[in-house]
């Protein structure tokens, strides 16, 4: 189950870090460490996500 898990985290981390390095960047935020916080924390909190869809996945 964990090669599954790495495998949706690459998507989801991916997704989840670049809708938050959006949302900082329309919010005004153009400096490097919102941008890298908040990449930090969507690529962070894609983990449990990906959990959640590997164990739906995997039965």
């Amino acid at each position: 189950m964990l090669p599954l898990m790495l495998i949706v985290h690459i998507f989801l981390g991916s997704t989840f870090a670049g809708s938050a390095v959006i949302a900082v960047l329309s919010m005004g935020y153009t400096t490097l460490y919102p941008i890298l916080i908040a990449a930090g924390a969507g690529f962070i909190a894609a983990f449990p996500v990906s959990y959640l869809v590997t164990r739906k996945i995997a039965g």
